[in-house]
């Protein structure tokens, strides 16, 4: 089969890196086509995937619809090119518009409920859109869901292995807590209208944490000048292997969030939207604590991080959670394989 892959953002080299792998070693021949965002491209290099570039992208909703008609444009360009049998990515319109003007299949994968205008532009065009199980929004009659989540693409142990020398890189010694807090930019399309922390309590989530823990800061955009010393320095591609390690992360990504439940590792997630999966972490696994983003539920989320890194023996009870998890979800890499190869 001849298959486009189409990158739109860094965690979407991560869902489908181990398909590729796959599915080049079965004979297959894969396209990637990549937006140049954050560390798309950087990641693409590390794990020797040849991708085509498609540009930078345009911020703002006039941006990114002048955006739209480019990228539409050079994918379809690319396609007449390599002539790909089946459009494959993670929720954005660009591929499924294209596949749908030259008559091939387009098969979308998606866990973001809110991303309304995403789903719009993709979905009619669309041949099948896989969501996870506990995706909480019934989207037609082209939804198939799946019992996983996207983050068991690549940390699943089949293709995760943690690296404990991250642990000298970050000075912690073995065994020490610390914590990972994540903040975003807030700059993503599903993002319009939505704003995370405070600057104030940002400040207090670091500084009563860093009474209990090391504390390392993961983020997207400028910070003040008294937090910038907890910032992060560690290799780009190394950030898994710090959460699998971390006592606890805190923060306002949802795809972190998820990813820190599926390695053992509890989080706390701040965030005005609804995340099916994040949901189900919480309620089936108690691996994620859910808090809206309003003032009373950020004070309330700190307070429960204080007492989730406090706990006694906590190392055990989320890796015990985390077998359950593992136990009853499937290798997400392996049904997209299945769900691929229908098309051959």
């Amino acid at each position: 089969m001849r298959i486009l892959i189409d990158i739109n953002h860094p965690a979407h080299v991560h869902y489908f890196r181990n398909f590729y792998k796959i599915m080049k070693d079965g004979g297959h021949s894969i396209t990637i086509v990549s937006r140049n965002k954050e560390m798309a491209h950087k990641l693409l290099r590390l794990y020797n995937i040849p991708y085509i570039n498609r540009g930078k992208g345009r911020d703002g909703k006039v941006g990114k619809f002048i955006y739209l008609a480019y990228a539409d444009f050079k994918l379809m360009q690319i396609s007449l090119d390599v002539k790909p049998d089946l459009y494959l990515n993670f929720l954005h319109p660009y591929p499924s518009q294209v596949a749908k003007l030259l008559g091939k299949p387009s098969l979308v994968f998606s866990d973001t409920e809110h991303a309304s205008l995403h789903h719009k532009l993709t979905v009619p065009f669309a041949t099948t859109v896989y969501t996870p199980g506990c995706y909480n929004k019934d989207i037609g009659p082209k939804q198939c869901r799946f019992n996983s989540y996207m983050e068991l693409a690549y940390l699943h142990p089949k293709y995760f292995t943690p690296d404990p020398a991250v642990l000298e890189t970050l000075g912690v010694k073995e065994g020490e807590k610390f914590v990972v807090v994540r903040f975003v930019s807030w700059a993503a399309v599903h993002d319009f209208g939505h704003s995370g922390v405070s600057l104030t309590n940002k400040r207090k989530a670091v500084l009563e944490l860093a009474k209990h823990a090391k504390v390392f800061i993961s983020s997207e955009g400028h910070l003040p000048s008294d937090l910038e010393s907890y910032r992060i320095n560690i290799p780009f591609d190394k950030i898994h292997d710090v959460i699998y390690y971390a006592s606890l992360l805190f923060g306002e990504s949802g795809t972190m969030a998820s990813e820190a439940a599926v390695l053992g590792t509890p989080s706390i997630f701040i965030n005005g939207n609804n995340l099916g999966y994040l949901d189900q972490q919480e309620q089936k696994y108690g691996l994620v604590n859910n808090f809206r983003s309003g003032e009373a539920d950020q004070e309330k989320a700190i307070d429960r991080a204080l007492e989730i890194i406090q706990e006694k023996n906590g190392n055990q009870k989320y890796a015990t959670l985390r077998e359950r998890l593992l136990s009853e979800c499937e290798d997400t890499t392996q049904f997209m394989v299945r769900e691929v190869l229908k098309y051959a």
